[in-house]
Order: C-alpha cells, then sequence, then structure tokens
C-alpha cells in the first residue's frame, strides 16, 4: 500500500476547494494538452453549477510519481456538514484550505475539528495569496490559535504551510519561491501523509460511507476497503452497526475513480476508495463484507438536524397545472429516498401519511431538497422552517444555538448588533480587522437567524458577510419578534392587471409583475403596516366612449421584489405556506379562504 494516499480536502466555503481539485488534475497529465475542460470540473450537479457551491461530496484520483492519490472534494457549507463527517473516515489526512484574507471562519473551526477528533494530521494551505488585502502572517498565527482551541496533539500541531494561489495553479513552501507549479504540494501529500493502515490477510470489508445512483447501475455505495480484498462476482453479505444482517448479494460491479470517471475493475485491494454496485438494500453506515465477517465496522456518528420544513401536497387552485408528479404518495416516496442516501436529513409522517416533516441542518440544505424536486417535475407545499427543540433530564426546553460570525464595515457595526440582540443574540466579541472592517462574533438561537439574512443586506447595505454555524443546544431563548409587517392578500382569482397594481403601489411593496395568474387567498405583496390587507389586483380601467386629453396617461410600476426559493421559506409566517410548482414560486395564506382565516385566528386566540 506504499503507493497508495487517501486525502480530503476541508474548508469554509469559497476558500477554494474546488478550484485548487481543477487545478491539481491538470497538472497531473489527466487531460491533453488541448483538452477543453470546465471550470470547477467536481460541480457536477447543475445546482452546483449554478450557485458555485459544492453540495455532494466527490472522490476523485490522480497519478503522481507512481503513487496514486485519492482525493475527496468536500461541502464547505455548514449546511452540507454532514457530508463532510463522513468521508474523512475515508482518508488518512486533510488539505486545509484557508483565505488568506479571511482567515479561519466558523466552517473551518467545525471541519477541522472533525479532522481532529479523527487523529487526522492536517497540512495548512494559505490560499488566495494573490488577493490584494492577503495577510499570510496574520492568518497563520489565527490558525495556531485554532489549532490550540481545539485540542490539537502535539503531532497535529506540528503542521506544514504552504502559500497558494489555486486558481492560478502554484503553491510555494516560502513566498519568496519561484511560483510556477503545484509539484510542492504533491511532494508534501506523498511525504507527509501516511499509506493506509490495512489488513491484506483478513477477510474482505468496507464501511459504506456516500451512497449514489446510477442510471445503468442503480444503487451505487462509496467507501474505503478496509481490510482483505475482492472481486467481481464474489458473494457479499452486508451487516447494520448492530451487527444485523441486512441482505446478501453479488459485487456486480467494482469501480475505482479515475478524474471524473468511475472505470471497472476486477478486483480491489486494502485502502483503495471503491463504487459497488449490485447491492439493492445496502445504505450509509453499513459494512459490506465477506459471509464469515461478523463484526461491524465503527461508523463517525453524525449531527443530529437542527431545522425542520413540513411538506405537503399542493391544493392551491392553480394545482397540476405544470408538474408530472403530484400524489402525496409519490412524495413520499422521494423523501424516503432522500432520507436514505442523506444521512444529514430525517424523515416522518402524520398519521394519515399526507403530511411529512423532513429535518435537516439549515434552510440551504432544506431549500437545495426543494428546490431539486422541483426540478424532477414534484408539486408541493412547504411550511415556515421551524427549530428542533430538545427537553433536557430536568425537563426544561432547549434549542439551538449557533455562532455567527460577522464581518462588516464599521460604520454598519452598530445597525448589526442593535438587529442581533432584538433577536436574543448575545454578542462574544468584537474587533477591528483590517481595510476598515469590524468583525462581530455572536451565540444566537437558530430561529431567530430564520429570514434575517435578507435584513442583514439591507443594514449593511449589500457589504456585509455573514456566516454561521451550529454550536450546542442551549436554553429557550424566550418569544422572539417574527416577521415585519403584513401582507398583501388577493381577493379574486384571474390575472394581475398593471392599472390594479399602479393603484395599489402605495399601500405596499408589490411581488408580481402584471399578467401573472393569481388566486384568491395569495399574498402578492407586504403591506406598510403590521395588519394584513386583502386588495384586488384584477381591477381594470373602466372604459367609456368618451375620451378626454390628458387622462390616459401610461402607468408606470415600480418593480416588484423578487425572491428566492430560501428567502420565500425564510418569510412566511405561521398561517401562511409556500407553493412549489416547477415553473413557479408563490406565497399564499394556508386557508384561502378569509371566512376560515378567521376562525382559525379566533381558535388559536
Amino acid at each position: 500500500m506504499e503507493n497508495l494516499r487517501n486525502i480530503a480536502i476541508i474548508a469554509h466555503v469559497d476558500h477554494g476547494k474546488t478550484t485548487l481539485i481543477d487545478s491539481i488534475m491538470k497538472q497531473s497529465g489527466m487531460f491533453r494538452d488541448n483538452q477543453n475542460v470546465d471550470e470547477r470540473i467536481m460541480d457536477s450537479g447543475d445546482l452546483e453549477k449554478e450557485r458555485g457551491i459544492t453540495i455532494l461530496a466527490k472522490p476523485t484520483s490522480i497519478q503522481w510519481k507512481d503513487t496514486r492519490i485519492n482525493i475527496i472534494d468536500t461541502p464547505g457549507h455548514a449546511d452540507f456538514g454532514g457530508e463532510v463527517e463522513r468521508v474523512l473516515s475515508m482518508t488518512d489526512g486533510v488539505i486545509l484550505l484557508i483565505d488568506a484574507a479571511e482567515g479561519p471562519m466558523p466552517q473551518t473551526k467545525f471541519v477541522l475539528s472533525k479532522a481532529l477528533a479523527q487523529g487526522l494530521k492536517p497540512i495548512v494551505i494559505i490560499n488566495k495569496i494573490d488577493k490584494p488585502d492577503s495577510r499570510p502572517n496574520v492568518v497563520i498565527d489565527e490558525v495556531f490559535d485554532l489549532f490550540v482551541a481545539l485540542d490539537a496533539s502535539d503531532e497535529q500541531l506540528d503542521f506544514p504551510i504552504l502559500y497558494a494561489a489555486g486558481r492560478d495553479g502554484w503553491c510555494v513552501k516560502e513566498l519568496d519561491d519561484a511560483k510556477e507549479n503545484l509539484s510542492p504540494l504533491l511532494n508534501l501529500i506523498l511525504e507527509y501523509v501516511a499509506p493506509p493502515v490495512v489488513e491484506e490477510n483478513k477477510p474482505f470489508a468496507m464501511l459504506a460511507t456516500l451512497l449514489d445512483s446510477d442510471a445503468y447501475l442503480g444503487r451505487c455505495l462509496i467507501g474505503r476497503v478496509e481490510q482483505g480484498s475482492a472481486h467481481v462476482n464474489d458473494t457479499v453479505k452486508v451487516i447494520d452497526l448492530k451487527g444485523n444482517q441486512i441482505e446478501t448479494g453479488r459485487l456486480t460491479k467494482l469501480l475505482k475513480f479515475e478524474g471524473t470517471h468511475r472505470t471497472p475493475v476486477d478486483k480491489v485491494q486494502p485502502g483503495d476508495i471503491i463504487c459497488i454496485a449490485g447491492l439493492t438494500k445496502a445504505s450509509v453506515a453499513d459494512t459490506i463484507c465477506n459471509p464469515s465477517v461478523n463484526i461491524p465496522l465503527t461508523s463517525t456518528p453524525i449531527d443530529p438536524p437542527t431545522m425542520s420544513i413540513t411538506i405537503t401536497v399542493n391544493d392551491s387552485p392553480l394545482a397540476g397545472l405544470e408538474g408530472k408528479k403530484v400524489t402525496s404518495t409519490s412524495i413520499r416516496e422521494r423523501l424516503l429516498a432522500e432520507a436514505e442516501t442523506n444521512v444529514a436529513i430525517s424523515f416522518s409522517e402524520n398519521a394519515n401519511k399526507d403530511a411529512f416533516e423532513i429535518g435537516g441542518r439549515g434552510e440551504l440544505q432544506l431549500g437545495v431538497l426543494v428546490e431539486t424536486m422541483r426540478r424532477e417535475g414534484f408539486e408541493l407545499t412547504v411550511s415556515r422552517p421551524h427549530v428542533v427543540f430538545k427537553i433536557d433530564e430536568d425537563g426544561k426546553k432547549l434549542e439551538p444555538i449557533e455562532e455567527v460570525i460577522v464581518d462588516v464595515d464599521e460604520e454598519y457595526a452598530s445597525a448589526v448588533i442593535d438587529g442581533m440582540n432584538k433577536r436574543k443574540a448575545e454578542m462574544i466579541d468584537m474587533r477591528n480587522a483590517e481595510a476598515g472592517k469590524t468583525r462581530l462574533v455572536f451565540k444566537a438561537p437558530s430561529r431567530a437567524l430564520i429570514g434575517y439574512q435578507s435584513r442583514f443586506l439591507t443594514d449593511t447595505r449589500g457589504t456585509g458577510v455573514i456566516n454561521r454555524l451550529f454550536n450546542s443546544y442551549g436554553p429557550y431563548k424566550g418569544d422572539i419578534s417574527s416577521r415585519r409587517n403584513g401582507a398583501l392578500i388577493s381577493t379574486q382569482t384571474g390575472t394581475s392587471v398593471a392599472y390594479a397594481i399602479f393603484n395599489l403601489q402605495d399601500r405596499g411593496v408589490m411581488f408580481l409583475d402584471p399578467q401573472t395568474k393569481v388566486y384568491q387567498g395569495m399574498i402578492v405583496g407586504e403591506h406598510n403596516r403590521t395588519n394584513d390587507l386583502e386588495i384586488n389586483v384584477l381591477k381594470g380601467k373602466q372604459l367609456t366612449n368618451v375620451r378626454a386629453s390628458g387622462t390616459d396617461v401610461a402607468v408606470t410600476l415600480t418593480p416588484p421584489r423578487k425572491m428566492s426559493l430560501e428567502q420565500m421559506m425564510a418569510y412566511i409566517n405561521e398561517d401562511e405556506v409556500l407553493e412549489v410548482t416547477p415553473k413557479n414560486l408563490r406565497l399564499r395564506k394556508q386557508f384561502l379562504d378569509p371566512h376560515e382565516r378567521k376562525r382559525a385566528a379566533k381558535e388559536q386566540i
């Protein structure tokens, strides 16, 4: 196993992991000189390409000096931390990437703590060294402090440091060295990262770490072979963490990762990161092994979900016009499949099996799931996100608390502090960063931060950066004031008219354009005041046969407010839901009829 290395790249979101892997793959001779290669090769999903973030962890491999290096690209966003936790068990070392200007961020702390807990020795790379506001020496001190704060061992504290610009494809040991290529990093991986410690003589066993589905192969399980070897068509059994047998089957396909492709092989060795096809019930954290093995491999426990949404069938007047999958049965099957492949998601349903509660790490993770389902042709109704509460031993209510790090211009710091105080947040630290920025650190309840992003951007005129990370469960903070102003609700069903919208503009901010289909009970805007207001956006101009000069003035409309799916989820109140269809997103009241709304409001009182 001397010629094999398994390594993961970990970092905060947008610190350059996927871009660095691009450069490594290009320089390892994987592509022809004249081959046209996309940016961020590893981000293969549509949503990953659109949003510029990694959602799923993906392995790849390169050949360097007769050694095969398996590299795993991991997500940087806190909501997808479950992916990071799982894949670290497949590796023998990690590359910790840190932005030369931003320094260690909340997610850096999270991924590093997971890596140190597993006894891995990181290689630290100070990336984006070419940025004009880079401060490498200060960042190295901050990194060292972070290692100490996370109780790193003496061996882990003795980490090597490289300086790099992943986009330009170079790294150096000293800033004065010639900036040529990534050879110093690849050579360091061979020197510093130990080959996998495996037991060749024992019967075959591997832990399923990732689950994928393929149009041709069906269910594919990805993991590292911990002991023994296996051949195609070998008989294997699957056991869960308690040692119970789940199924038996054959290894119909064995695949290794070669660049962005999977290559079929006849035999796999201990230490290899492989993909197995041919099993129907095996899932993440199960052990796939030789029939003679009875003791399962240990798996890392995953942090529990902290936020949930309720998904139901779309029952609006415009239901069934766009989607192909509209029944509760099809929604249920899809959510069960998601909960099976994604261990960071939990699934539960009511007694009638027509409402499903999905738990996840945050708004983004839940939003990505809903967006994916929408693109697959589903129609559904989504509730406001709720945090998952716990009860401690003394019977006291606990809620998830997040660590929030905010970087803002000094002039907006007071507005942010005021906004966070209103949300029952507790300020832990405040310090001056370079270039006129102030760094604020808070501990805030997760439920207070639902929908805060848009407010934050308004308070900081779009210049602030906010980062959040689940910290712990803490005592319940009491009631927190929710949304803002009331809603503007349509009283009629039909098509909106420019003339009507023009006359109603002074009532609040509109969410829709003219010639948009609306129905009774649909939210068409935000009221200037705190109460809900019912309005008619269908009322056209009365036409007469008498026309006076100057009466037909062209109407000028203020552009409507457009929101993303996550923003809409966070925007709605308890008595409102979000209607999701393949082509449209609509805000609406839970009860469309005004009399039913009044009755429900009285019952709550």
